[in-house]
């Protein structure tokens, strides 16, 4: 063998070899209606962020947000008054990034050994950009979804497959989400057993739910 062939091909494994030496860059989430963010978290608040500071753990470290909570809508069980929630520093490992003494957010975590934590792949988001129908969501018609399962659709055809079940389109039409359903629908379970989209501002009236909505 030739040494410049010799020199290429100990060039190609030095670049394979630098190649997965990389850590993975970038986070990547799947779409999630926010009735599933509500139910499948142990903490759901509404908070203003008042402080911050970078813990010394882990590869790039901790960000520990100080905030000062206005409402808790689930999780009274786990912690009822929270006052740190903590996330990744590096956005890559899915970090959040709030901002300090300017809003106030509707935060999502899971709480692990007494700690709250939250990142990109839970539900954050400021609280003026939420609909009517979220917030009433987080008050009232969330907690009443949370037995049943919202199936995202994202290509036609698409089947609900039990009763239980609320077929979830927004990736058809919006390119991801929040789309319409995102906004104004949740999916909730009737007397009769099986679970359909609600929309509407009052609190649902099982007797008059129309179930073909949407």
């Amino acid at each position: 063998m030739s040494v410049c062939a010799l020199t290429l091909i100990l060039g190609c494994l030095l670049l394979f070899l630098g190649d997965i030496s990389k850590p993975a860059e970038g986070c990547t989430c799947a779409p999630s209606h926010p009735q599933d963010a509500f139910c499948n978290s142990d903490i759901v608040i509404r908070a203003k962020v008042v402080g911050k500071k970078l813990m010394k753990d882990g590869p790039f470290g901790t960000m520990r947000y100080t905030v000062k909570q206005m409402k808790m809508y689930r999780g009274f069980n786990k912690m009822p008054q929270v006052q740190y929630i903590y996330t990744e520093a590096s956005e890559s490992l899915c970090g959040v990034k709030l901002e300090v003494n300017k809003y106030q957010y509707l935060i999502t975590g899971r709480v692990y050994e007494g700690k709250v934590y939250t990142g990109l792949c839970n539900l954050i988001e400021r609280w003026e950009k939420l609909t009517f129908a979220q917030r009433k969501g987080l008050n009232h018609r969330y907690p009443l979804g949370c037995t049943c399962k919202i199936k995202p659709c994202y290509y036609l055809p698409c089947f609900i497959t039990s009763k239980n079940e609320c077929l979830w389109t927004d990736m058809l039409s919006n390119f991801g989400y929040p789309g319409y359903q995102s906004k104004n629908y949740a999916c909730i379970k009737q007397k009769e057993g099986y679970c359909s989209w609600y929309r509407g501002w009052a609190p649902p009236d099982k007797t008059t739910i129309n179930t073909t909505d949407p």
